[in-house]
């Protein structure tokens, strides 16, 4: 099993198979609107202006499982999206991370690179992980790495 056998749904209901990144060094980010790491948005867009010619892609999923602070629909986390941060890189529809109904592209990625001290469960809004070139999981990141502390781990991947 590796990332490409995974679909998900874009924001605007549409399917993505994961397969259609294959080759790209992927940032997949579980992301919040009203989140104290909200403005990691401007970082994550910055990155993903910076290299998406060079094969990277950031990946957002909004996830309203720790504090509800993704309570709106696709419609209003588009809006906010584009508005707020001028987001253009690919979103995704909320999903949970964590628990019984996880996306099984979560689950995956838990497995694959486990947290602190082994744990598998995502803390917080916007834990990141590095994906390399081949769809292996290279790395899992705190929400308080920001995109810009992620750069020269991005690149190195490119």
């Amino acid at each position: 099993m590796s990332i490409y056998d995974f679909e998900a749904e874009t924001l605007d209901g549409q399917p993505a198979p994961l397969a259609d990144y294959q080759g790209k060094v992927l940032l997949i980010v579980n992301t919040a609107s009203r989140c104290g790491f909200t403005p990691q948005y401007e970082g994550l867009e910055a990155l993903w202006r910076k290299h998406k010619d060079q094969g990277f892609a950031v990946l957002g999923f909004p996830c309203n499982q720790f504090g509800a602070q993704e309570p709106g629909d696709a419609a209003e986390i588009a809006s906010f999206c584009a508005l707020t941060y001028d987001v253009s890189f690919p979103m995704f529809a909320k999903i949970e991370v964590n628990g019984p109904k996880s996306h099984p592209l979560y689950a995956w990625l838990k497995k694959q690179k486990k947290g602190l001290l082994g744990s598998e469960g995502v803390k917080w809004n916007f834990t990141k992980f590095l994906v390399g070139r081949d769809g292996e999981v290279v790395e899992r990141f705190a929400p308080t790495t920001t995109p810009q502390a992620l750069e020269s781990a991005v690149e190195a991947l490119l």
